[in-house]
């Protein structure tokens, strides 16, 4: 049976920021959703001082992904093309260039709710873990996901180490890197180049060890 990876107190709270950072910005839009307090305070950043702080990555390479994000933040989140780039990304309608749904990359068939999903599902319930959102969306979107990881950091840190290495590594840096090339707007681009650097160096902090599947998209 494999050992279960102990975090250190240090890694269990900066799983836990980055949990709380980024997920939101994935899940809300930025007009009507709630995390406004959290777009403000990006707009808000230096990002060379942000960049020095930020957990599991090199300042030399987060800071070009903050430096966008905080540009693209320039005109205010009420701005128009900052929230229609967020609808045409994450909501719809229209055919996405880069869904956030791990099981459309991983299912031969590149369906929502595919196996991937089903999997997640089966583990989340055999270890007590309760859906952190609408029941409605799949449970493996790139935003619930890392809204887990830092949930898990606080509350049952033993599973961190399984979902990232069995139910999120696993997709996460083939979407990012396409989601990063899709977005036609600064923010959602260093988004996803953030998160992605950030994932993966947790993956490199944590010493896990992942193995990839077959994308079929």
């Amino acid at each position: 049976m494999e050992q279960t990876k102990t975090l250190t107190d240090e890694q269990r709270e900066a799983l836990a920021f980055v949990g709380s950072a980024l997920s939101p910005l994935f899940l809300q839009d930025p007009r009507k959703g709630n995390a406004g307090e959290l777009f403000a305070s990006m707009a808000a950043l230096d990002a060379e001082e942000a960049a020095e702080a930020w957990p599991f990555v090199a300042p030399a390479e987060a800071v070009g992904a903050l430096r966008l994000m905080v540009d693209g933040l320039a005109d205010g989140i009420d701005a128009d093309d900052l929230t229609w780039e967020y609808r045409r990304l994450f909501i719809g309608p229209g055919r996405k260039a880069a869904p956030p749904w791990g099981s459309v990359y991983t299912d031969r068939d590149c369906v929502v709710f595919g196996l991937t999903t089903l999997d997640l599902r089966a583990w989340m319930r055999a270890n007590g873990i309760e859906r952190t959102a609408d029941d409605k969306m799949p449970e493996d979107h790139i935003g619930l996901l890392v809204a887990l990881m830092g949930w898990l950091a606080q509350e049952k840190p033993e599973l961190v180490s399984e979902l990232l290495e069995k139910h999120l590594l696993t997709w996460s840096s083939h979407y990012l890197e396409q989601l990063e090339a899709a977005a036609e707007h600064p923010f959602y681009e260093g988004l996803a180049r953030l998160t992605r650097l950030t994932l993966e160096g947790i993956q490199d902090d944590l010493g896990l060890k992942v193995v990839y599947p077959r994308y079929y998209r």
